[in-house]
């Protein structure tokens, strides 16, 4: 294995509806960190729901962040190039910056921006190693359609899924229907409607649609079974999970479920490992693989099915679960700071990208003749 970075941050909040369970994601990841006693700094890097970067060196609890940044807050530049990496001002009103001397960022901001490939994106351009998806894998994730089309293509099944517009005339049966944001993480956004009439004035509704949605049949008789992947240093499943629904009236497994009780997805209820026939849990297992390499899972990722005992379909994948997935690696037991551990090695031995630009050597522009008789 890779020799672990000493000087390290944790990066979590962002622009997303899941702005407030990634916080609680990245507390457990911090205070796993510190106890280690493995690492000389560990930063904690605020995103503002502004957009904002802040260094918040003393927040330790959740009640910190609930009016955003920490009173003692410092502001934080990311900057791209050769010299890139976050900055934070010298002073209230010097010019000059002073780097933040890190070695690799374990992210944990859930949603949105953090997790459809823009955060990774940026880090890559700074040059800035971290743990989980890349930005191909994060951006493919997070697309509903695209994810459902990719794993289909190799052979697992799924639930019918369209893009859902404006002029679609017609959809398989007579409904009920789902309708889901495309581009989003968690439960949020989630609709169940009679009609494809009523799902077409969802678009105009629903605020988590705009970027797009998509439309699936609703089968009232699945329920939800879960399982935890990590990439690094060999593709490693965890147990099967079969997460509870709420005693509440929900047709789905939603964001209450899944968050609400004060410590990310460590509170909610579940049976683990879920009690299924064992001809089930294999094909679960073995869809998860092929997933897993299709989808170019790195780092942890929860990819979660939809049964009926026997019947299974692929329903989607989430590549920065919350709290890590952390509760799901019981089959052998796996404990959080080792999971951690395997975050931060691969992101160094592995950097998620490295450019370079080999084949642009000139010999092109010093044969090329004048652009401008090329455009006369």
């Amino acid at each position: 294995m890779a020799n672990l970075p000493s000087r390290i941050a944790v990066l979590f909040g962002g622009p997303s509806p899941e702005h407030d369970v990634s916080i609680l994601t990245a507390l457990q990841a911090v205070h796993a960190l510190e106890l280690s006693g493995r690492f000389s700094v560990v930063e904690r890097i605020y995103w503002a729901k502004t957009g904002e970067f802040f260094r918040t060196p003393t927040a330790r609890e959740a009640k910190d962040f609930a009016e955003g940044p920490p009173r003692e807050a410092e502001p934080l530049s990311l900057l791209i190039g050769a010299e890139g990496g976050f900055v934070a001002r010298r002073g209230r009103i010097s010019t000059k910056f002073e780097a933040l001397a890190l070695e690799a960022i374990v992210i944990c901001a859930h949603g949105g921006p953090g997790e459809d490939g823009s955060l990774q994106g940026a880090l890559d351009l700074a040059g800035v190693a971290y743990t989980g998806p890349s930005v191909a894998s994060a951006s493919l994730g997070m697309d509903k359609f695209a994810t459902g089309e990719v794993v289909r293509g190799v052979g697992i099944p799924t639930l019918s899924r369209h893009v859902l517009t404006g002029s679609l005339s017609e959809f398989e049966g007579d409904g009920p229907y789902i309708v889901k944001p495309r581009f989003g993480g968690s439960s949020i956004g989630i609709d169940v409607v009679a009609d494809l009439a009523t799902a077409k004035a969802r678009l105009s509704t629903n605020v988590h649609l705009r970027r797009g949605a998509v439309i699936e049949p609703y089968r009232a008789d699945l329920f939800d079974l879960q399982i935890g992947i990590m990439s690094y240093p060999e593709l490693t499943l965890s147990a099967i999970e079969r997460p509870i629904r709420s005693s509440r009236a929900t047709e789905i497994l939603d964001y209450r479920d899944k968050y609400v009780g004060g410590s990310g997805m460590d509170a909610a209820a579940r049976e683990l490992p879920a009690k299924i026939d064992a001809g089930l849990e294999e094909r679960i297992r073995e869809d998860a693989r092929r997933a897993a390499i299709a989808l170019g899972v790195r780092g942890v990722a929860r990819i979660d099915f939809l049964s009926d005992g026997e019947y299974l379909v692929l329903n989607e994948i989430n590549t920065i679960p919350g709290s890590l997935s952390r509760h799901l690696f019981v089959e052998p037991v796996i404990a959080f700071e080792e999971i951690l551990l395997r975050l931060l090695r691969e992101a160094v031995e592995f950097p998620a990208a490295r450019y370079n630009a080999q084949g642009a050597d000139g010999v092109l522009l010093r044969d090329a003749k004048s652009i401008a008789a090329k455009l006369g």
